[in-house]
């Protein structure tokens, strides 16, 4: 399975019934946040998305994640696997989670992910999906 390409985003002529993965883009700046959204419960590990525009379960997303201090922007093309509607029990945020492919990027995020979580991982503090 190919990954989407955003290179010719907004070219005319895309072929007809393709639809382009939406784009999301996600700044978290707290340890704490950090620990709320991320998935590690999915296979190549995940992140819940606040967002209120409708998803699908299988819908492509395409993420620019920026954690904390790093510098860095991680682009990972995603998939939505978990979704929070509006007025959800127990005051859960609405959004989504998007798993992180296995590709290179996607196990990049995960690792990254995982180094500033460190102990926090095995915590029972409730968290934005379970």
């Amino acid at each position: 399975m190919s990954e989407p390409v955003l290179a010719n985003a907004g070219v005319q002529g895309s072929p007809a019934g393709v639809a382009r993965p939406s784009v999301l883009s996600l700044a978290i700046k707290e340890k704490a946040a950090l620990y709320a959204a991320y998935m590690p419960f999915l296979k190549h590990g995940g992140i819940f998305v606040p967002t209120n525009k409708p998803y699908k379960i299988g819908d492509d997303v395409y993420l620019i994640l920026s954690l904390m201090d790093d510098g860095s922007k991680y682009p990972v093309a995603g998939k939505v696997v978990w979704v929070t509607p509006a007025g959800a029990n127990n005051n859960k945020a609405q959004g989504i989670g998007v798993h992180f492919p296995g590709d290179d990027a996607g196990q990049r995020v995960k690792q990254r992910i995982e180094e500033i979580l460190g102990a926090a991982l095995g915590s029972s503090r409730a968290t934005h999906t379970l």
